[in-house]
């Protein structure tokens, strides 16, 4: 078995990489050369934590496998992340186990990929101007991979909590890009893509925040009662995702649907744009919006590409098992 451990991946994947395995595979699933197994989340009943696994098999790649971890509120407490996941892969010919990934850096890099994705290909190609909204730990990989997706030229910020809003500031300074505190009226006037990356569960971002032409990407919404944005948002958008199975029951979109401002039907996937079977953006005007739900596979297709990294720079600890 081979053994990437969470301490290599900082140094080992680059976002293009991550960028680039998560595009691959949200075109195999459009294609059905991919499917995501259900997904599995349950409070455990011991130190108020929600643990669960993803899974999923990609074909085209051989890549099969699943992401074990969850969500432990009192480790930050201990010197530890709150969220924890790690990586299986198994041989697909064989079924037996075949790599041990640490998937907590992993985890914020696909998500932020996936964001990233939607940016490339539904994003207006004049975005000048990017909007944060949410300034936990995910938002600062969230912009740095938005940031190569367009030439922008500032972005503006909002957080429930006004004192976390530095972490946003840094980052855009990092990128060399000035950054300005809003309001979110001032952040949707200002904002050509707006990425909402929060763990709310009511509406922040509202529809008359939301100008003719903006492409938004819904990262924070991943369980039933979740809730980012205002439904009439995606009333008035193109919807597109990774998983529409996902999308109406766990993210963004299944408070649209409840409320019968769209269908099931109305929902794209973004694979499908990528693999050229639907039209991405068709108007300067339209809003689109991409409801990231996140699905197992892009957890898999990370995970492999760090393996193969960490074979070819001799980083992975392999053993018999």
């Amino acid at each position: 078995m081979i053994i990437v451990p969470e301490r290599e991946i900082a140094g080992l994947i680059s976002a293009e990489e991550c960028f680039e395995a998560v595009e691959a595979v949200f075109a195999a699933m459009a294609r059905g050369d991919a499917h995501n197994f259900p997904v599995i989340r349950e409070a455990i009943g011991h130190a108020d934590a929600l643990y669960g696994f993803k899974s999923g098999f990609d074909r085209a790649g051989l890549v099969l496998g699943l992401k074990s971890g969850g969500y432990w509120p009192g480790n930050m407490a201990r010197g530890l992340t709150n969220h924890q996941s790690t990586v299986v892969l198994f041989d697909a010919d064989t079924g037996q186990a075949r790599a041990l990934v640490g998937g907590n850096l992993l985890t914020a890099l696909r998500t932020a990929a996936a964001s990233a994705v939607s940016i490339r290909h539904l994003a207006r190609e004049d975005a000048k101007v990017l909007g944060m909204v949410g300034a936990g730990h995910q938002s600062a990989f969230q912009m740095r991979a938005a940031v190569a997706q367009r030439d922008f030229e500032k972005v503006v910020g909002w957080n429930y909590h006004p004192e976390m809003l530095p972490r946003l500031a840094e980052t855009a300074e990092e990128l060399s890009l000035p950054f300005e505190a809003a309001s979110l009226a001032e952040l949707g006037a200002q904002a050509d893509v707006i990425v909402t990356i929060t763990s709310s569960f009511e509406p922040q971002l509202l529809d008359a925040h939301v100008r003719p032409g903006t492409h938004l990407a819904c990262m924070g919404t991943d369980t039933k009662g979740k809730q980012e944005v205002d439904p009439a948002i995606l009333g008035r958008a193109r919807v597109f995702t990774d998983e529409v199975a996902q999308s109406v029951s766990i993210g963004e979109a299944q408070h649209a649907v409840a409320a019968g401002l769209i269908a099931e039907s109305d929902i794209t996937r973004i694979g499908a744009v990528i693999a050229g079977m639907e039209p991405g953006r068709q108007s300067a005007d339209e809003i689109t919006l991409f409801d990231g739900t996140g699905v197992g596979l892009q957890d898999l297709a990370v995970a492999a590409k760090a393996v193969e990294i960490a074979q070819a720079r001799g980083v992975a600890v392999e053993i018999d098992f």
